[in-house]
C-alpha cells in the first residue's frame, strides 16, 4: 500500500481541553440566531420582490429575487452544516 503523504497519526479527541461543552452551546446559540436572521431576511426579500413586481420597479424586483435566493442558500447551508462537516472530516479517515 502506497500513501501519498505521511500520516502523523493525529485524530480529534474529546476531553483534551476544558470548555468543549460551553463552545458547543455557544455555536448552537449562534446557529439559532443565524437561522432566525435568515428567516427575517427571506421574508423581507420576498416582500421587496413582490413590491417591485407589482409597482413596476424592476431594480427592486431583481434585488428581491437575489435576496430571496441568497437567504434560501444560507438557510440550506446553516441546516446542513453538521452534515457537511461530518462528511468531509470522514473523508480523511478512509483507508484504501
Amino acid at each position: 500500500m502506497q500513501y501519498l503523504a505521511y500520516n502523523p497519526g493525529v485524530s480529534p479527541a474529546e476531553g483534551g481541553l476544558p470548555g468543549l461543552s460551553v463552545l458547543r452551546s455557544v455555536i448552537n446559540s449562534l446557529n439559532l440566531f443565524a437561522i432566525v436572521a435568515v428567516v427575517g431576511a427571506l421574508a423581507v426579500s420576498a416582500l421587496i420582490w413582490a413590491w417591485g413586481h407589482h409597482s413596476g420597479g424592476h431594480q427592486a424586483e431583481a434585488n428581491g429575487k437575489k435576496g430571496t435566493v441568497v437567504a434560501a442558500a444560507c438557510a440550506l447551508l446553516l441546516g446542513a452544516a453538521n452534515g457537511i462537516v461530518a462528511f468531509f472530516s470522514a473523508l480523511g479517515t478512509q483507508v484504501q
